[in-house]
């Protein structure tokens, strides 16, 4: 991990004062200026690195989750696991990074609204991607985005599973996450019978709208990308 920049400290305090607000008043601009007092950050510099506000600072917490499951898994020996088991490690260490239930409870509620739906879906996108590129995903065509695509899927449920779960150590997550995951396996299974079929051959042919998909690569608004 590198050293942390000003920005990244301001925000991380930022952060961390407006977790103790949302429980009472959500993801809103009340609990955002409640944020900015409790820090005493200048609100013309938290506005500006917030310009949305209490929405960018759920990104923000969101994303810092998701370094702190990256960092996690790279200083992890995943060499006596298979892929699959990787995957679903990977996940549930993400799940374990969230240290309020009721702040994601109120995070996914905000998102279900139809004008936060694609920041929310963003977020899911993001995640998966800093999954399979943790785990060193070389994917350069159309399997780039299959791939992060069934994942947010498993990601985005396993994480509404969790939220009502009460079992001794979230068990009964885990149990639905190890299901979601065989499940996304047997996907690869026939989309892997699929592309090696003769339908596969005709549809990844030189020239064909699959063999024209391919990964983006640059770090900008596409969702995920290479270096």
């Amino acid at each position: 991990m590198t050293d942390a920049t000003p920005q990244d400290t301001t925000t991380d305090r930022m952060i961390d004062a407006i977790l103790s607000h949302v429980p009472f008043d959500g993801w809103s601009d009340t609990a955002f200026r409640e944020a900015v007092k409790d820090t005493g950050v200048d609100e013309t510099l938290a506005r500006g690195l917030f310009p949305r506000g209490a929405r960018d600072l759920a990104r923000a917490w969101h994303d810092r989750g998701d370094a702190l499951m990256a960092d996690r898994l790279a200083a992890e020996d995943l060499s006596a696991m298979r892929y699959t088991e990787r995957v679903t490690h990977a996940v549930r260490l993400r799940i374990e990074s969230i240290s309020d239930k009721e702040a994601l409870r109120r995070a996914m509620t905000q998102n279900a609204l139809p004008l936060n739906a694609p920041d929310g879906a963003r977020m899911l996108w993001h995640t998966a991607d800093r999954i399979w590129t943790a785990l060193g995903d070389t994917s350069e065509d159309y399997n780039w985005y299959t791939k992060r695509m069934t994942l947010s899927g498993v990601i985005g449920s396993t994480l509404l599973f969790w939220l009502g779960d009460e079992t001794p150590g979230h068990q009964a997550t885990w149990d639905f996450l190890d299901r979601r995951i065989a499940d996304v396996m047997q996907f690869e299974k026939v989309k892997g019978r699929i592309t090696s079929g003769p339908l596969g051959r005709v549809l990844s042919a030189p020239g064909s709208l699959l063999n024209m998909i391919r990964a983006p690569r640059r770090h900008d608004d596409l969702p995920g990308g290479r270096a």
